[in-house]
Order: structure tokens, then sequence, then C-alpha cells
């Protein structure tokens, strides 16, 4: 299948894998799978459920929603219905989310929690456009006047149990050139900026992305804690991993991330410098706090760890001894290291500011990658990006 559209690369996914768990969520304190069949009907009937409510090519339609498997059913029923959606940072006032709104001009809304719904009933009686409000959970302390999620998608039943093929049909006719999204963006001055991404912008970059990482696959797991409005990981998070097969895992919030790495056991993950940060400070913390030997140990890993890491930048070969040094190193203490992200991750990726080439390389000698990348929302967003055998740390 040729991939033209995001619409083509839900399809190819879901058809492709056929995973089990092809999205995974904590509720009630434990992870549930989201199989590959129960995303497309969700996605399906939430398709035909917004055209139901008189969604038409080209209206807008805005998701203001913390990461959650309800955001990527939101994202791909809107596209599937030839649709464009407006992403909205769940941490916006009221009054920055009207301004969103009325320039987008947005006829639907779809909101994760009862705190986000009440800033929307603050503000629809100034939001002209706006005609319906979707709840994504159900439970007492809604605002009146929207529907719940159940309700739409049971529309969408009811239309797709008539013509099975009514999505797929509709997707068809979206064409690469076709408006996908707008993501607002703060600039520099004034008001934020709604920047226009057509499926084309999106879908090259995914395809390219993933020529790059040829390696990701259906047996890798993505945490997805970075906040789904913002392209990096709109593009790298969502779909480059629909695209590729990945399972991906939303992080309860970025707090819980560390506890969610240990449950989940990630294989990538993309993050701005600022986790990479903290996790640097939560090592240096326990390590100061150790007995005097184990902190020796662990300067004397260090070192090596950074020894063994610049044979790999330079494309240069260890010596034997170097190599012996590195193994007991791992077992020591890099083992250790490892194990926080849950034991399995083999690929970062750091993006959004600029990461210090100290972290960098303590992250590498610890034989965690860390892949730096540079871009824009109006490009994507991806430009440029470090590559597994080709690192240049401090290069953004």
């Amino acid at each position: 299948m040729e991939i033209r559209t995001l619409c083509d690369i839900f399809y190819w996914s879901v058809d492709t894998y056929r995973k089990a768990e092809h999205l995974k969520a904590k509720r009630n304190g434990a992870w549930q799978s989201i199989s590959s069949q129960e995303f497309r009907q969700a996605v399906e009937e939430l398709s035909l459920g917004l055209r139901a409510l008189g969604i038409e090519k080209g209206d807008k339609v805005a998701i203001l929603s913390e990461n959650r498997p309800e955001w990527a059913y939101a994202d791909l029923a809107t596209l599937t219905a030839a649709a464009v959606d407006v992403p909205v940072y769940s941490t916006l006032t009221p009054s920055q989310v009207l301004y969103i709104l009325n320039d987008s001009e947005a006829k639907a809304c779809l909101v994760s929690t009862v705190g986000q719904a009440k800033k929307i009933a603050e503000i629809k009686g100034r939001a002209p456009h706006l005609k319906h409000v979707i709840r994504m959970e159900d439970g007492p302390g809604f605002p009146e006047g929207s529907l719940s999620l159940d309700e739409v998608r049971a529309r969408g039943r009811e239309a797709l149990a008539k013509e099975p093929d009514a999505v797929r049909k509709r997707a068809a006719e979206v064409k690469p050139e076709d408006l996908a999204t707008l993501i607002y963006t703060s600039g520099t001055t004034g008001d934020p900026k709604g920047v226009m991404l057509r499926h084309s912008n999106l879908v090259s970059n995914t395809l390219s992305a993933h020529k790059v990482f040829s390696s990701l696959g259906p047996d890798d797991v993505a945490l997805s804690f970075l906040p789904l409005c913002h392209v990096f990981e709109r593009m790298a998070g969502h779909y480059l991993m629909l695209e590729a097969g990945a399972t991906i895992a939303y992080a309860e919030s970025v707090e819980k991330v560390p506890e969610n790495m240990g449950e989940v056991q990630p294989t990538v993950m993309c993050s701005v410098p600022r986790l990479y940060e903290k996790m640097y400070a939560r090592v240096n913390e326990k390590v100061a706090g150790d007995p005097p030997l184990r902190q020796k140990i662990f300067r004397w890993a260090i070192g090596v760890g950074r020894e063994f890491f610049q044979h790999r930048v330079t494309k240069t070969q260890p010596a034997a001894l170097l190599k012996l040094k590195y193994a007991i190193a791992d077992k020591l203490v890099f083992s250790k290291i490892k194990a926080r992200t849950g034991g399995r991750l083999r690929l970062f990726v750091s993006g959004g500011a600029p990461l210090a080439r100290e972290i960098a390389e303590f992250f590498g000698a610890a034989g965690l990658l860390i892949l730096e990348g540079y871009g824009l929302t109006e490009t994507s967003p991806v430009i440029t990006v470090n590559r597994t055998d080709d690192l240049k740390p401090g290069s953004v």
C-alpha cells in the first residue's frame, strides 16, 4: 500500500500489524491493552459519529486533552472524516483556549477531564463557531451540554453497521495536499499563530524518519509523555510509531514517567532535554550519598564509559583491554542505570531545546544513546537528527 496521507498511515498500521497491544494505558492502577481491532473500531465509530454531528470535509475539530488513547482516536477520526484537527495544550487558560477556538473556527471540541470541560463551559458562549463538546470520560462534575464519547461512537456504530466501508471510502478521498492540522505556536510576538500542515508534510517527515531509524518495528514499545499537541511527539511518538508498528504506551503524567518506564519497559522514547537532565541529576544525587568506595567505582566506570563511547563517535575500534574494562563497568554500574529505564531502552531522541554535551556523553557512556534532533513546527518538524551510526554530541 502506498502511504500518501495520515489516513493511510492509520490503515496501514491496523491492517498490517494486527497486534494484541497496539496501544496501552494505565487505568485504575493497571496497564490495559488496546488491540489493533479495538483501535480501528474506536477510530471508525468516532469518525462516523463526528460526521453524524455535521462535521464536514475541511471543518475544524479541537482536541483539548492530555496524552491518552482517546487523543489518538480523536486525531485519526477527525482526519479520516476529511476534517482538520486543532490540538490544544491542556495547560492553557480558558482565555487562551478561546482564542484558538475562535481563530481556527472549530466546530467541535473533544475534552479529556472535568477540568478541561469546565474551561470550555466557561467560554462556550463566546465561541460562536463551536457547536459540539465531546467529553472523553464519564462521571460526576461534567458541565451540562456535552456529549459523551460513547454517545458519539454509538451514532457512528449505527452508521457503520449500515455501511462498513464508509470511513475507508471517506479516508480514500483525502488528498496529500489537503490540510490536516492547525498547530498553534507562541511564536516570538503577539498572539499564537496556527501553523498549517498538510497530510503530505507530516507523511513525508514520518517516512523519512523511518528510513533513518529503519530498525524501528513492531517489537518496539514507545512511552509517550511529551504533549501530543506539540509537533515533535505528534510526528515522532505518534505517526512514526504507528507507521513502524510499535506499541504506544501513554504515560500517566510527566511526574510518573520514571515509574512508568519501569513498568512498560520501553525500547524507544522521545523527550526534551529536561527529562535527561533530571535523570542525570538523580543518578548523581544517589552517588553522592553512597560510601566512598562506591563513588570511586562509579567515577572509574564513567571514565571508562566515556572513553568507550568516544570510539563509537569517532567510528574507531576500542582496544581489547578497554572492551574488558567496559564490560566490568557495565556490570557494576551501567546495568543499574539502564534498569531505571526499564532495562530494554535502546534509543532516546532529544529535541525542542539544546542538550548539554556533558549529558549526552554521560548517557552514551552508560550505553544509552541520545540522538539529538532539530526542527520546527513549520517543517513537520524534523530537519536534522543524529543517527545511531553517526553521532556528534552537542551538535544541536
